[in-house]
């Protein structure tokens, strides 16, 4: 969402949004600009009126909820090897290879994924300008699922009409594959593959669904999902199949290094508030580190609130005080952090 820093008109509840998960949802996260935001001069802040005002707080609220989407290293890794491997697979027809991203929990593999599908889909685009075509596509593995639930997700991304109880997996399956290869996708993402356990009935059915869909369909598939390796995803026959196809991209806490203080940085320069002194959360670099231990998504989470605090309090400023009051999540919590 770009916001331009001017007052709305009229304070609203948020942009409600279909998920990425749904081929419109999708379409406006691959279009969304980078979220942008300019502060007005202190005097034309204090001009506003009390409506005025909640307006632009409101705005820099949906800016800070949202706010930059950093390039890390590990982004850049899952975008050069999935593109890589979108070529490798171009003129393959049988075994082509595919990308597993494993990891511990918000270590950003969820976004990378995105990333990568985002950078395909508008490269895709400037190739074949005005052409109709779904190039990505995005769903999640259901939790204790069943081939017939992964199908469906896969029908639930494309809007196909509602799925009658007559219909088996397989007339699922092939009529999403029926509409992919018609609109020329060549990039499947599938997250939270964790959900699929092989060491169950359920999760040997859904690995077999999901080899299905990559021989029936020309196209890379990419998976992400938590500590995979750990949990059975490359046991038995179906596991060193996997293995044997796919290229594994982990994922791990960002250690106390030169990418650490730049993801900081670069997070700190996208703040918009008031009165926050620049080079604050620099300086609390270790400290930053040692509350989310190292983990990407944990930072995020703990700047972006302090922010919202800082907007919702008046005052306009991120210090040590508000985030040793700031929450973050109970994985970045668990451990005794100690003093910075």
């Amino acid at each position: 969402m770009v916001v331009n820093g001017e007052p709305e008109t009229e304070p609203g509840l948020g942009d409600r949004r279909d998920p990425p998960t749904t081929l419109q949802g999708w379409r406006r996260f691959v279009d969304a600009e980078p979220a942008q935001f300019e502060l007005l001069p202190e005097a034309r802040v204090v001009a506003l009126s009390s409506a005025e005002r909640m307006a632009y707080d409101e705005a820099r609220i949906d800016y800070h909820s949202e706010m930059v989407i950093v390039a890390t290293s590990t982004v850049r890794q899952v975008t050069q090897q999935g593109r890589l491997l979108t070529m490798l697979n171009r003129r393959e027809s049988s075994a082509r290879r595919g990308l597993i991203v494993s990891g511990a929990w918000t270590t950003g593999k969820s976004t990378a994924l995105k990333q990568l599908g985002r950078t395909h889909e508008l490269m895709i685009r400037q190739r074949f300008p005005g052409q109709d075509r779904i190039p990505v596509v995005y769903v999640t593995t259901p939790p204790k699922g069943s081939p017939r639930k992964l199908a469906a997700e896969f029908a639930r991304f494309l809007g196909l009409p509602p799925i009658k109880a007559r219909f088996n997996t397989t007339d699922i399956a092939d009529a999403v594959c029926r509409v992919l290869i018609e609109a020329r996708c060549d990039l499947v993402l599938v997250d939270e593959i964790h959900n699929l356990n092989l060491a169950t009935a359920a999760g040997e059915d859904m690995s077999d669904h999901l080899k299905y869909f990559t021989e029936h369909l020309p196209a890379t598939f990419v998976y992400a999902g938590i500590n995979v390796e750990r949990n059975g995803l490359f046991t038995g026959v179906r596991g060193k199949q996997i293995a044997g196809r796919c290229v594994l991209i982990k994922t791990a806490p960002f250690p106390y290094q030169a990418e650490w203080k730049s993801l900081i940085a670069t997070m700190e320069d996208a703040l918009r508030l008031h009165r926050h002194q620049p080079g604050t959360l620099a300086r609390l670099d270790r400290y930053l580190h040692k509350r989310t231990r190292g983990m990407i998504g944990s930072l995020s989470h703990l700047v972006r609130a302090a922010a919202l605090t800082a907007i919702d309090t008046g005052a306009e400023a991120i210090t040590r005080e508000l985030l040793d009051d700031t929450s973050v999540d109970y994985a970045a919590e668990s451990d005794d952090q100690g003093a910075a």
